[in-house]
């Protein structure tokens, strides 16, 4: 079974604390997350802001894919999460 990759960019804001524990809660065991502080940020974790078009936090990428909330400025919330498919995999 493949795993479900969940990738969190986060800037150490009091909502990116409140998304990472959404996700975490969320998450499944066949999840994996991983979790990218703009803060401390390496040139890997550029690389991947840089390829999914990633200009605020915090952003939630689900397999590849920008989560919905994420893309239209919404903010992040349990229900956005499961729709972006957190935790179904």
């Amino acid at each position: 079974m493949t795993k479900q990759l969940v990738e969190v960019f986060i800037a150490g804001c009091p909502l990116c604390d409140e998304t990472v524990k959404l996700v975490k809660e969320l998450a499944c065991s066949n999840c994996e997350v991983k979790i990218y502080d703009l803060h401390q940020e390496n040139a890997a974790g550029k690389e991947k802001r840089t390829q999914y078009g990633i200009y605020r936090v915090p952003a939630v990428v689900v397999d590849g894919k920008l989560a919905e909330c994420c893309s239209s400025q919404q903010p992040v919330s349990r229900e956005m999460l499961v729709a972006a498919g957190i935790g179904q995999g």
